[in-house]
């Protein structure tokens, strides 16, 4: 993955482009899924505005189709001739592309070569007269802070301390998708039209006029994001979303508290708040509340209010506004006192940072949340904490006879994160100690047409305990080349460590693995930190309230 900090050159994304491990010795057609899987990504960080991503993957699918798959030994077998001539057709389409990126990113690195020269002179020119330059100078800095902070102007932020904003764009971004289909469809253009334009570079601007139907889904998020950001700026507590208050409900998981309609400043309008006294009627009518300044200024001060139901109402101390010349005060946030105590509020919680003041979702990106061993970064993966239970459920039959059962994990990226969305349980042949997915090209088929990448894979151990078996280590390699942050669920029903997620060491397991030539299922590795914990710590992270789709394709379920 390219650097989200600082913008790179044009010569410095294609070296890191070239930095890929490549082995001859991996069956073609897991190399031409891996090459699928990298346009995939590029076509969703070209739709999100990432140019340097875009082209490093872009210039990496061209190198890998030229220089290595079209030279690999399998591609003179009949049955990889079709794979091999989409690729090659699809790198026409990458070389265009590059050309589009390349003067963008050019412009976008000298501009910031440029402020960071004037940058240097100037701290050299008050560093002669005594004087010092504050740290963040023209939104740059010496330091490391300002490189997080800069990132194609977007919002970097931590996955584990933002469950419930990932949740909340998971659920945004598939009923975009949703929507998208329907729209597509009901414009009359078939399933497999759309495939083949998807596949030939052809959808063009069209799609973007499809997608107006599903743009109200966005603001009720939006707001949120700049309520948290207005709110944060201004010292006040970051309001917890995901949690059901008095202002209205939450009963489905499929949507999501929305922003009450006050504004920050009207809910924290004085310097001290105070619940009206219960069943005692006030000798005269209350300090007018604030009002929005779209209110009509002849309004009369409304009547003594009712004691509080089900939302109080806030006084404050101050003389109301004179009407007609309402103005917002400064944005001074009191804390909160102690008369009113709520234990969810005071609970310290993880929130949304206070850079994020952008108009809509689409302006922030999830940061890498763990490293591989070789220093590489790993995007975040968020798992629906449903998928094991359902997983699980529909294994029981299996589990109950003592046969493995395995399922794919499949997803999308969206905001520099993996998101898995869907769990297919493909056709299958199972015995106490393996499980082989049969018909692979039929899950490959719905993948393209559900616009889905392959994240991993989870399977069952009924009667083993929870680990990693050497056949496990090799149908997971496969997995973790075509995408380093691919996982591995290993669940153990009738054990008490149940279940565990995992991936390769890199180095040294996956190259030990990738190496091995012995033979049987099972035999013994001469290495012993082979994978490890994707989890505690990882890139992995549960998500509550995430969507989540079973398909089961067994004949016989």
């Amino acid at each position: 993955m390219a650097s989200i900090g600082n913008p790179l050159s044009v010569e410095d994304i294609v070296e890191q482009a070239a930095s890929f491990q490549y082995n001859v010795h991996i069956p073609l057609r897991y190399w031409l899924r891996t090459a699928d899987t990298m346009r995939k990504e590029a076509q969703i960080y070209q739709a999100e505005g990432n140019d340097v991503q875009t082209y490093l993957l872009f210039y990496r699918h061209a190198q890998l189709v030229l220089n290595h798959l079209s030279k690999h030994p399998d591609a003179k077998f009949p049955d990889n001739k079709k794979g091999m001539a989409l690729a090659r057709a699809a790198v026409n389409d990458d070389l265009a592309q590059l050309e589009v990126l390349a003067p963008r990113i050019r412009k976008r690195h000298a501009e910031y070569t440029e402020r960071r020269r004037q940058q240097q002179e100037a701290l050299e020119a008050l560093e002669g007269r005594g004087a010092r330059l504050p740290q963040d100078f023209d939104g740059l800095s010496v330091g490391s802070g300002a490189r997080e902070r800069r990132s194609y102007g977007k919002t970097k932020l931590d996955g584990g301390e933002n469950r419930s904003l990932a949740a909340q764009l998971a659920q945004r971004e598939v009923r975009r998708r949703d929507a998208a289909r329907r729209s597509v469809r009901q414009a009359g253009v078939s399933e497999e039209q759309e495939q083949e334009r998807r596949t030939g570079g052809m959808w063009g601007e069209w799609e973007k006029e499809l997608r107006r139907e599903s743009d109200e889904v966005d603001g009720d998020l939006s707001r949120q994001i700049q309520e948290v950001a207005r709110m944060q700026q201004n010292g006040q507590k970051a309001p917890n979303f995901s949690r059901p208050t008095s202002y209205q409900s939450v009963d489905s998981p499929y949507h999501y508290p929305s922003v009450p309609h006050q504004s920050s400043q009207e809910r924290w309008s004085g310097s001290e708040l105070r619940l009206p006294s219960q069943g005692t009627a006030p000798a005269r009518p209350p300090k007018e509340l604030l009002r929005r300044p779209s209110d009509s200024s002849t309004r009369p001060p409304p009547l003594p209010p009712k004691p509080p139901t089900s939302v109080p109402i806030f006084e404050s101390p101050r003389p109301p506004p004179i009407p007609g010349k309402y103005r917002e005060p400064e944005p001074l946030a009191p804390p909160v006192p102690s008369k009113y105590h709520d234990s969810a509020i005071s609970t310290p919680r993880p929130s949304t940072p206070s850079t994020i003041s952008h108009d809509n979702l689409d302006e922030f990106l999830f940061k890498p949340s763990a490293y591989l061993e070789n220093g590489e970064p790993l995007r975040t993966v968020f798992l629906p904490d449903t998928l094991r239970q359902k997983f699980l459920s529909a294994a029981s039959k299996n589990t109950r006879q003592n046969l493995e059962t395995c399922g794919i994990l499949c997803g999308i990226l969206k905001s520099n994160a993996l998101f898995i969305t869907r769990l297919v349980i493909p056709e299958q042949i199972s015995t106490s100690d393996t499980c082989e997915t049969v018909n692979e090209s039929e899950l490959f088929d719905y993948c393209d047409k559900e616009e889905l990448m392959v994240l991993g894979w989870i399977h069952t151990h009924p009667t083993q305990t929870c680990f990693m078996s050497s056949r496990d280590l090799h149908t997971h390699v496969g997995y973790q080349v075509m995408m380093p942050e691919s996982i591995a669920i290993v669940c153990a029903p009738s054990k008490d460590n149940s279940w565990g997620i995992f991936r390769l060491t890199d180095p040294p397991g996956k190259n030990v693995i990738l190496n091995c030539n012995q033979p049987g299922i099972f035999h013994p590795h001469h290495v012993d930190n082979l994978y490890t914990d994707a989890m505690k710590p990882g890139h992995v992270v549960e998500l509550a309230n995430a969507p989540l789709e079973v398909l089961d394709m067994r004949p016989n379920k």
